[in-house]
Order: structure tokens, then C-alpha cells, then sequence
């Protein structure tokens, strides 16, 4: 890949390498005894804090919908603030009850909801160069998904159970879901931060009230790796719109590089890290993620 290719590619980096960062968290939390609900509601807040801090959002940007998106931007805000704590709800679970790559690839799989979304909803043209992309893709996709075998040493996960299936699907709808939606944010351009800084706050008012109506008591370690957690998701948010911007008019490269490139980076960490096996149909599945995304660069 060209040294220009890799600087434009820097975004999609850094949010694949803070999206396999939550999962390993994730991974740990479920290990150490920390309780995954007060550190999402945390990670919510320290998020909504990075993005006021840092990224000085204006509100009153939000008082005029947007031109072109399919929602306005509290229709858009309303839906992530209650998506995102549900579906990190439902991650936290699958990770805890399938494993770590089993419940990435499926967070993953969800590329073909966007994907479609993309020639359909954001209207981008269809060409031979992304046609062989996503297939490549798709490829990549078939030798990386279904690696994961339960009851190997040092696991503790029920990945063949009805349950866990039941968490892989959520997760599935879910993040296809919220990828089109991110999308719609970064279409706001320089008014994305607002959108977002409202979107965390949300989700941590949504997490907040759950969490007191289960009456979960509070604990400092909870609140510790709740800190961690939102540092690495506001990052990782972050980046990926920053990536939706800088390619504004190739989503398709945006929402298959991150996909498909979580799950490979996924796969090695989980088979490093937590000892989930890794064979030769994995090495293809990774150089094929490799050679889709130069594919899909835009030439």
C-alpha cells in the first residue's frame, strides 16, 4: 500500500485498533468480576465529556435538521442514545457467552446492512472496482466467521448454546443499525459533535435510569473499567466518523475496511491473547481483508 494510502487509511486504523480494544475489555470485565452495566453507564459519561472538552460542541447547531439526511437530528440523536447502551448491553453478554471473536465477526457481519444501505439510502455509485471489493469481502468474511470452537482449554463460554445465538443476532440488527446511523452524523460535517456529545449523554441518561430500576449497587472497580471502556469508545466513535468524512463519498469503503478488519485483527488478538483457535483458513481470511481493502481504495 502507498505511504499516501496508509495516511488516508489512518482513521479506519485507529477505530479498528479501539474497536478490538473494547472487546478485549470487554473480554476482561467478564474475567475480573467487573460489572459490564456500570461500566458502560461510566464509559457513557467519560465519552460525553471527551466529546464536550475536546471537541467544543455548539447546541444550538442542533435546533436545524440537516439536508439530505433521512432523519432530523433528534429523530437520529433519540434513536443512538437508546441504540448504543442496547446494543453494548447485548455485546457485553455475547463476548461473556460466545467468546470474544465469535461475537466480533458477528458485530461485523453486520457490514451487509450498511453496505446496502450505502447504493440505496446515501446513494453512492455502484463500481467494478467496489463490486470486487466487497466480494473479496465476502470471502474474507467466510474463512474468518465460524472459527471459533467452544470447550477448547482455558474457555468458559456456551457459544453453541440457544442463548448465545439468541445475543449474536441482537448485536447483529443492532450494529448494522447504528453504522447507517453514524453515518447520518458525519453527513452533519463540522456539526457532528454536537449530535454526538447528545447521543452519549442520552445513552448514559438510558443506562442510568436501567441501572436504578435494577437497583445495582455501585463499585469503584465498576467505575474504573468504566473509565477505560469510554475512553477507547469515544476514540473509536470518533474515528469512525472522522473516516465516514475524510470518505465522504465511498461509505462502502468505510463500512467493509472496518468490518471485515475488526474481525481480522479480532481473530489474532482472540487466538494471542485468550487462546481461540487460529488455523490456515484464517491466514486467508486476513490477506483476503488485506487485498479487499486495496481493492476499494480509491484509486
Amino acid at each position: 500500500m502507498q505511504p499516501t494510502r496508509c495516511r488516508d487509511m489512518t482513521y479506519l486504523i485507529l477505530s479498528m485498533l479501539c474497536s478490538v480494544g473494547v472487546s478485549v475489555l470487554l473480554k476482561l470485565a467478564a474475567q475480573f468480576g467487573v460489572d459490564t452495566r456500570q461500566a458502560i453507564a461510566v464509559n457513557y459519561g467519560v465519552a460525553a465529556t471527551m466529546t464536550a472538552l475536546l471537541l467544543k460542541p455548539q447546541l444550538a447547531s442542533l435546533a436545524q435538521p440537516r439536508g439530505g439526511a433521512a432523519f432530523s437530528s433528534w429523530a437520529l440523536i433519540l434513536a443512538l442514545g437508546v441504540l448504543l447502551p442496547s446494543v453494548f448491553l447485548a455485546m457485553a453478554a455475547a463476548v461473556r457467552h460466545a467468546g470474544i471473536v465469535r461475537s466480533d465477526a458477528a458485530q461485523r457481519l453486520s457490514l451487509f446492512i450498511p453496505v446496502i444501505a450505502a447504493f440505496t439510502v446515501f446513494g453512492e455509485s455502484v463500481e467494478t472496482g467496489k463490486l470486487m471489493g466487497l466480494a473479496l469481502a465476502l470471502a474474507a468474511m467466510t474463512c474468518l466467521v465460524g472459527r471459533y470452537r467452544p470447550g477448547m482449554k482455558g474457555d468458559t463460554s456456551d457459544a453453541g448454546s440457544e442463548g448465545a445465538w439468541r445475543w449474536l443476532l441482537v448485536i447483529w440488527l443492532g450494529y448494522g443499525s447504528i453504522d447507517i446511523m453514524f453515518k447520518q452524523v458525519a453527513k452533519a460535517g463540522t456539526a457532528f459533535a454536537p449530535a454526538l456529545l447528545a447521543s452519549f449523554v442520552l445513552a448514559g441518561i438510558v443506562m442510568l435510569i436501567w441501572l436504578t430500576w435494577h437497583r445495582v449497587r455501585w463499585d469503584r472497580r465498576n467505575v474504573a473499567g468504566g473509565v477505560l471502556l469510554g475512553l477507547l469508545n469515544f476514540a473509536n466513535i470518533l474515528f469512525y466518523i472522522r473516516a465516514h468524512q475524510h470518505f465522504a463519498n465511498n461509505p462502502t469503503l468505510v463500512f467493509a475496511t472496518m468490518n471485515i478488519g475488526v474481525v481480522a485483527l479480532g481473530t489474532v488478538v482472540g487466538a494471542l491473547a485468550f487462546r481461540e483457535r487460529l488455523s490456515a483458513r484464517h491466514g486467508l481470511g486476513i490477506a483476503l481483508t488485506l487485498l479487499a481493502i486495496v481493492v476499494m481504495l480509491p484509486k
